[in-house]
């Protein structure tokens, strides 16, 4: 049986670009591909969750492309490490190549598989790839990571620019089979009511004037290309320009998050911030109901909630507005939205959930000051004036099926400074 190596897709959903893939390549071995629809993860899913239908259709993409060279994708559904206790019955496996998992859970997975597999005499190589800078390569002098976003933005970029981080160049050295891809069915899936489009930063000098105003829809949809990765996060940044440091700095933000979930994984179930303990949250389920439903009287909230709950996507301004609402209006524990947006986003990643869930709130590192509360009747006059955003997604707006607000603005914002005064003190 001919020796190889095995490559492992999983949050890299791409032939170009690919860090770990090229080096599998470079190995001398062919290169087997495999992705595994992990069921640890699927039972927290429906069967039609549009992730998975955009997994399937980019690994199907993928398959099509490596049958030019005679190879496939070996596409599984079950628990990873009962999968790689089946493939090393099947093959004369040398090597596993992998980018590497920053999120506890892939964590605590790979490594499980590494000890396996080395146990078999099977090596485990894994290499960044979905970052620019991973978690120990931005710290302060003191060799301990940053909990404020600028000095860590500012370091960031030093780096960067000192260091220019380049594309790599693609390699042929597939496995030669062509293994049967399943269809959407035989693994158990439903086909999904919702696409994720395709990115486009071709607007990206505009972003910084248009990027508060939901009804202009000049985002560029990037957030869910760079969560699977099927586009490289070096190939955006090289095509950005020095006058693009509003778009750069989400990029940042989305790093900074991660690496904050890396080094403080208690803030998956815990406040950041401990001192926020204290808070006596309401936790309303009619008012959480209705949170959800964008049925609150609030025609902002409402319409983001709306659009969240039939396309999957909302307007960053939007997830501000929404979120801080809850929190602060309702006195909702953040979790509860934290958990509502993981099962919809259809760019949800745990770090930047978590982390701006936690910002919002107040309770997380970096935050915003528990007394800032979005005023959500002036952020519909300052961001959508004319009501073009909130009439697309509330229709019915101005007539008597609209109900009236759930709760009144002036007395909400001094309850939640009470509360939290009172939780802070305590």
């Amino acid at each position: 049986m001919e020796n190889i190596s095995v490559f492992w897709f999983r949050r890299d959903l791409r032939l170009e670009d690919n860090t770990a893939l090229n080096k599998a390549l470079l190995s001398r071995k062919k290169v087997l591909c495999l992705f595994i629809f992990d069921e640890q993860i699927l039972k927290e899913l429906p069967s039609d969750d549009a992730r998975v239908n955009f997994i399937y259709n980019n690994l199907c993409r993928i398959d099509q492309s490596l049958k030019l060279n005679n190879s496939s994708i070996l596409c599984v559904k079950g628990n990873p490490i009962k999968v790689w206790k089946e493939l090393v019955q099947s093959y004369s496996i040398e090597s596993v190549f992998v980018n590497k998992d920053y999120e506890p859970y892939g964590r605590t997975r790979d490594a499980k598989i590494k000890k396996f597999l080395l146990s078999k005499s099977i090596d485990f190589l894994s290499f960044k790839d979905q970052v620019i800078h991973e978690e120990n390569e931005v710290l302060k002098k003191d060799g301990t990571p940053y909990t404020v976003f600028t000095p860590y933005k500012n370091k960031w970029l030093d780096i960067y620019k000192s260091k220019p981080v380049a594309n790599l160049q693609g390699y042929q050295n597939f496995f030669q089979k062509i293994i049967p891809f399943p269809s959407l069915y035989e693994l158990g899936f439903k086909k999904s009511s919702i696409n994720i489009q395709d990115y486009n930063i071709s607007q990206i000098s505009k972003y910084s004037e248009n990027r508060d105003f939901p009804n202009l829809d000049s985002t560029s949809y990037l957030s869910p290309h760079l969560r699977f990765g099927t586009v490289s996060i070096r190939l955006i940044m090289s095509k950005l320009t020095s006058n693009d440091d509003v778009f750069m700095n989400e990029l940042v933000w989305r790093e900074f998050f991660m690496q904050i979930l890396f080094h403080f994984p208690h803030v998956v179930t815990q406040n950041f911030k401990s001192k926020y303990n204290g808070i006596k949250w309401l936790n309303k389920e009619e008012d959480f109901e209705k949170w959800c439903l964008g049925k609150t009287g609030y025609p902002l909230v409402d319409a983001g909630m709306r659009q969240l709950n039939e396309t999957g996507y909302m307007h960053n301004r939007l997830r501000m507005v929404t979120a801080s609402f809850l929190c602060k209006h309702l006195l909702t524990d953040w979790r509860f939205g934290e958990a509502y947006f993981a099962k919809k986003l259809l760019d949800y990643e745990l770090s930047s959930n978590n982390g701006n869930w936690q910002w919002v709130s107040g309770t997380g590192c970096d935050s915003a000051p528990y007394f800032r509360i979005f005023n959500p009747i002036e952020q519909l006059k300052k961001f959508d004036k004319d009501e073009v955003y909130v009439k697309t997604w509330v229709p019915e707006l101005g007539t008597d099926i609209y109900p009236d607000p759930i709760i009144e603005h002036k007395y909400a914002r001094n309850r939640a400074l009470e509360v939290y005064k009172k939780g802070l003190s305590g």
